[in-house]
């Protein structure tokens, strides 16, 4: 594992990495730096994120574009109605001597893209969800361990819901971030063109090994706290959790579920990181609240009252904050 002298130049070191890698990033995608700056928490977390957005707003792309500037193996798998388990997690065959051998499926990669996941059957995205609670794929009672680090990134469309399985809450709540991806502004998408109608495709260069990032991981979890900023993320969490004591009265009256404790640790250590990224040594509440939205809109459950009165997730969020 990659060691520095003191926990004060790995935390310098994280900000100078962060600055090349999105200065990389911006070389491809055009403008979403808020969405890199959230792809690379989850990362630093050992977290998982999941995009949604419309089609066309380089979804795909962002994350090709993430794995090429990192130093780590990368696949993608396309879900599809038909994608059996066996196809994420491999399958043992017979060789030449009529010996099982296991192949290694899809999954065995640092950074796995899940295209579309919500186009597979419960059975499969359980499959690929084990592996991102457990870090290992169970075989024919053998248990295979994946190398770390260890990512999914999966994508999503919300507007076409025809023969799609939605992820049950369960399951999204293995998910670091739900990051929703919006369309560019106007001065953007002019840049996206120029860039995208030529015959130039321009040269990424790696910039972190799996061992920093794996150094960076451990760094994160060793940022000091205050329990100011500790009580902060867990009173909030504990806002969204209706008729419940410490519950917002905007919770009672539009949620039907709230947050549950992998909530709060999230929201700690997405705070850590945010700090780090910002060359701040400790978070504070604003650190806390800059990563609030993201991993709570996929852990809360609005009832009808909410549905009915236009009341989204992320307006519950901001209003609780």
């Amino acid at each position: 594992m990659k060691t520095f002298d003191s926990d004060v130049e790995a935390a310098d070191r994280l900000k100078e990495s962060y600055t090349t890698l999105t200065k990389e990033v911006g070389k491809v995608i055009v403008g979403q730096q808020e969405v890199v700056r959230l792809l690379l928490t989850s990362i630093f977390c050992q977290g998982h994120s999941l995009l949604v957005g419309v089609p066309g707003l380089a979804k795909t792309k962002l994350i090709q574009t993430l794995a090429a500037t990192l130093h780590l193996s990368y696949n993608r798998i396309q879900f599809t109605p038909d994608l059996m388990p066996s196809d994420i997690l491999g399958s043992e065959t017979l060789d030449k001597d009529r010996n099982f051998k296991f192949i290694k499926g899809p999954v065995f990669a640092n950074i796995v893209l899940a295209d579309e996941i919500n186009r597979t059957p419960p059975k499969t995205q359980a499959a690929l969800l084990e592996s991102m609670q457990e870090y290992s794929v169970t075989i024919a009672g053998q248990v295979f361990q994946l190398q770390r680090p260890f990512f999914v990134l999966a994508t999503q469309n919300p507007i076409e819901q025809e023969g799609t399985y939605p992820l049950p809450e369960a399951q999204l709540d293995r998910f670091m971030f739900n990051i929703m991806l919006d369309y560019p502004e106007y001065a953007e998408e002019v840049d996206i063109i120029k860039s995208t109608t030529t015959d130039e495709s321009p040269e990424l260069k790696q910039v972190l090994t799996s061992e920093e990032i794996i150094a960076y991981q451990h760094l994160v979890r060793r940022v000091p706290v205050a329990d100011n900023v500790v009580e902060y993320a867990v009173a909030l969490v504990h806002k969204t959790r209706a008729n419940r004591k410490g519950a917002h009265p905007l919770a009672n009256n539009y949620l039907e579920w709230g947050a549950g404790p992998r909530a709060s640790q999230y929201l700690v250590l997405g705070a850590k990181c945010n700090a780090l990224l910002n060359g701040k040594y400790s978070p504070d509440i604003e650190d806390v609240q800059a990563v609030a939205k993201p991993i709570l809109r996929h852990r809360v459950v609005r009832n009808f009252k909410a549905d009915a009165e236009g009341y989204s997730v992320d307006r519950i969020i901001e209003e609780l904050l």
